[in-house]
C-alpha cells in the first residue's frame, strides 16, 4: 500500500478532475468528489500494473514536497 498525492480541479461546467503528479498521464474526473477520489483510487491501481519493477522503484523514491500558488502576469 503506497499514498500518492493528488490533485483535484474543480471544473467549470461541473465536476471534478484527479490529477496524480507522481504518475505522468494519470488523471481521471469525476462528477462528485466522492466520485473522483474512487476514480483516482483505480486509476493508480490500474497504471501501476503497467510499470516495471525499475519504474516503480523510481516512482516510489519521488515526493511531492508542496503546491503553491504563484502570481503571475498571465
Amino acid at each position: 500500500m503506497r499514498d500518492f498525492d493528488v490533485v483535484l480541479l474543480e471544473e467549470e461546467t461541473g465536476g471534478y478532475v484527479a490529477i496524480v503528479p507522481a504518475l505522468p498521464g494519470c488523471n481521471t474526473q469525476g462528477e462528485t468528489l466522492a466520485e473522483v477520489m474512487e476514480n483516482v483510487k483505480e486509476a493508480i491501481d490500474l497504471y501501476w500494473e503497467t510499470l516495471t519493477p525499475q519504474e516503480r522503484r523510481e516512482i516510489l523514491k519521488e515526493k511531492v514536497v508542496g503546491i503553491q500558488k504563484v502570481k503571475a502576469l498571465a
